[in-house]
């Protein structure tokens, strides 16, 4: 038998987001958008299991990706989980290049505490999960599924500079997985 956990708060954080991101498709992928999500509170589940942090992790993609709003997550979870999910959020103008979004929200995680590095971590381990996959499977036309003007050559700058700036957290199991495939996929 387990252990018993306090998990309401996650347990509701996990209800929202399977709601807010029921019938879409993770990009490129052919699967729920929600596994994405589900990843990467499981990936902050081997850090924490401050509840907080793991329902923002699993509702890290809400308020950017679909039409919930920072504010309902606030009301409905509060503060610090609406603070995490910010932090997520790029709050970034549509006509920026590339390259520009993505300079923002390097310097935004770099100067993020640590608590939102490691929310961050679960999402950017998730993500360089599956490019990994995507790049072992369909090598280089992986990069067309990236906005990236550069494709690998910029997809590679931004995972390295991710990887700097979460570079707190290098003693987690989860900051050097996320180096070795960084590393097997633009080389070492």
């Amino acid at each position: 038998m387990n252990n018993p956990l306090e998990t309401t708060l996650f347990d509701e954080a996990a209800k929202f987001a399977i709601e807010a991101h029921s019938g879409t498709e993770r990009r490129g992928k052919a699967y729920p958008y929600i596994i994405h999500p589900m990843e990467a509170a499981s990936i902050v589940a081997s850090i924490t299991n401050d509840q907080e942090m793991l329902a923002a992790a699993i509702l890290h993609d809400t308020v950017e990706d679909t039409d919930v709003t920072l504010e309902q997550i606030r009301d409905r979870f509060g503060d610090r989980v609406a603070s995490l999910v910010q932090h997520e959020t790029a709050p970034i103008e549509e006509t920026m290049s590339w390259r520009a979004k993505k300079t923002i929200q390097v310097e935004q995680l770099a100067n993020a505490s640590y608590d939102s590095k490691v929310v961050a971590l679960g999402d950017k381990l998730s993500n360089m999960r599956g490019i990994a996959m995507d790049y072992r499977q369909k090598g280089d036309s992986t990069w067309s599924l990236f906005h990236a003007p550069d494709g690998k050559k910029d997809v590679e700058w931004y995972y390295r500079a991710l990887a700097k700036a979460m570079s707190i957290l290098s003693e987690t199991d989860a900051y050097k997985q996320f180096v070795i495939l960084i590393d097997e996929v633009f080389g070492s």
